[in-house]
């Protein structure tokens, strides 16, 4: 009989990998040294892996040579371009934390992460769009008292840092359990943290990444996803390094046109992104213009896919085997997947299955007690792939990290009699009206097939009479309002009553991360203000 326990876990006849960034990439490199491995569009850059390796290689011998050790940290803040590449590999190579800066952030925040991880060396753009990167360094540098050096791509030190020093010796006895990466998450509340993650959390969870897609070394990734997130530099870079895969780059930050027109250049056969990303370029006016027939498949994440987006991206994207990816920074990112046989309501109503050597309970989030298969709870991660713990921060890491070595991930989720994963929210994040339990999913699921809704977020706003009420964000298809009126209408008799939006917002966007999650805390604070909710906070306190 089934077990009826909401536990799995990831049984693999394909072991783990038990070697360094560094060592596994060398041996990629050799055996696939012809290959064309870094295609950066914007800059014009085309590597082999042998010509990758090689600049790699100078590089962690420049990092060395400037008196960089093993654990020592170094940031990077840039958008997406060949030189975050070489800083990633070359970190890794040299025994180097690399410590990836938001390229968004500012001073605050800069300086914040600068001093909370002890950074030695700082490698940064000089500018990107709005932000001036070297003016905000020069503010903050002098508050930073381990911070040393500072170096600006294209500029000479970069030049002299990059040609590397022959002479210098690159360290041996790294360990694949030492930390590599330091990734600050983005809280709702007070100052990021520091998750802190190893050669082997990020190998792995790469390599079984790239396994589930089918890549061989004849794949061509285009990765328009932000290299400073997981997204980018786990399950783009690294799920192509350990396949032998190429990395295609369309440009510095998302554009939907660029993405496209790399795809069709360079035929590729794996595309990325959130949902957001995919409803951007699937409703490009020249998107029928585009030859995107090499495409077979590619990853969405970040949050959950409607079913009419996933139809087009299969339909119209070529993409037959895309795949849907869940997980967290804390562990190394994705926990679960879809494969290329899942149908596409497993592709949209789940987010797959376990992946490979990791283990996944549910539990009752007050009691800690693992619930039945199909009911609700905290979703629980354990194995290879979680994180040494934040950076300098034993206590956040208790909260989060269990002496049973459980993740709270502190999303809710349910595992059904198959062993396929659905999030049906974030704690934080579940509305409760009147006593009734609202996952805000489940909502923005039905709304999704009003024929004028394009994009729609579902939160909890204060009600004096229900504790708390549901308010729909909608970006409509047409330059027209959506009446509210109608939108509940349209819902009457065919969801709860209860699910059913008291406010509906027409917006023209959502508040986002630069990774694309959208901030649903900052639509909740919008519609309390917009909504003139005030007093409502007041009678529910």
């Amino acid at each position: 009989m089934a077990n009826q326990v909401s536990y799995v876990h990831g049984s693999s006849p394909v072991s783990l990998i038990g070697e360094t960034i560094g060592a596994h990439f060398d041996r990629i490199a050799g055996t696939y040294a012809e290959r064309e491995a870094v295609i950066v569009r914007h800059q014009d850059v085309r590597w082999t892996y042998a010509e990758f390796a090689e600049r790699v290689r100078r590089l962690a011998r420049g990092l060395v040579a400037g008196g960089l050790q093993p654990g020592d940290r170094m940031g990077i803040w840039a958008p997406n371009c060949a030189e975050w590449l070489l800083v990633q590999y070359a970190s890794a190579k040299a025994g180097v934390v690399l410590v990836n800066v938001n390229p968004a952030y500012r001073t605050s925040e800069l300086e914040y992460v600068l001093n909370q991880s002890g950074c030695r060396m700082l490698v940064s753009a000089c500018e990107f769009k709005s932000s001036d990167y070297a003016g905000m360094v020069a503010e903050v540098a002098p508050r930073c008292p381990e911070l040393e050096r500072v170096v600006f791509l294209g500029s000479p030190e970069w030049e002299h840092l990059a040609a590397g020093d022959d002479d210098a010796v690159l360290p041996g006895g790294l360990q694949f359990d030492d930390p590599i990466n330091i990734q600050y998450t983005s809280g709702t509340t007070g100052f990021p943290k520091g998750a802190t993650l190893t050669h082997h959390n990020i190998l792995n969870n790469a390599f079984f990444i790239g396994e589930t897609c089918r890549y061989t070394p004849e794949d061509r990734v285009c990765i328009p996803v932000p290299f400073y997130h997981c997204f980018g530099m786990v399950l783009g870079n690294l799920a192509c390094t350990t396949h032998g895969a190429c990395m295609v780059i369309p440009a510095p930050s998302f554009e939907a046109a660029a993405t496209l027109a790399a795809v069709q250049e360079e035929r590729c056969t794996s595309l990325y992104g959130v949902p957001t990303m995919f409803i951007a370029e699937l409703d490009l006016a020249e998107f029928d213009d585009f030859d995107l027939t090499s495409l077979r498949t590619g990853i969405m994440a970040g949050s959950p896919c409607p079913i009419e987006v996933m139809r087009k991206v299969i339909d119209q994207m070529h993409m037959s085997e895309v795949t849907i990816c869940y997980g967290m920074t804390e562990t190394s990112p994705v926990s679960t997947q879809t494969t290329a046989e899942d149908d596409i309501d497993h592709r949209t109503a789940t987010v797959g299955r376990v992946h490979p050597h990791v283990e996944i309970k549910i539990v009752d989030p007050v009691t800690g007690e693992c619930v039945a298969r199909n009911s609700p709870g905290e979703l629980c991660t354990r194995g290879y792939s979680v994180m040494l713990g934040y950076w300098n921060d034993a206590d956040q890491t208790a909260e989060a990290i269990d002496q049973a070595g459980w993740m709270h991930t502190g999303d809710l989720a349910t595992i059904d009699q198959d062993g396929y994963v659905n999030i049906v929210g974030r704690s934080k994040d579940m509305i409760i009206r009147g006593g009734e339990n609202i996952y805000p999913r489940e909502v923005e699921e039905f709304l999704y097939s009003h024929p004028l809704i394009k994009d729609v977020q579902v939160v909890g706003v204060p009600d004096a009479r229900y504790g708390e009420e549901i308010a729909a964000f909608v970006i409509a298809r047409t330059p027209d309002p959506i009446d509210a009126e109608a939108v509940r209408a349209f819902c009457r008799g065919k969801i709860a009553h209860y699910k059913i939006p008291r406010y509906v917002v027409t917006v023209e966007e959502f508040p986002m991360t630069i990774s694309g999650k959208v901030q649903k805390f900052k639509l909740r604070e919008q519609a309390i203000e917009w909504l003139s909710l005030n007093d409502a906070i007041l009678q529910t306190a």
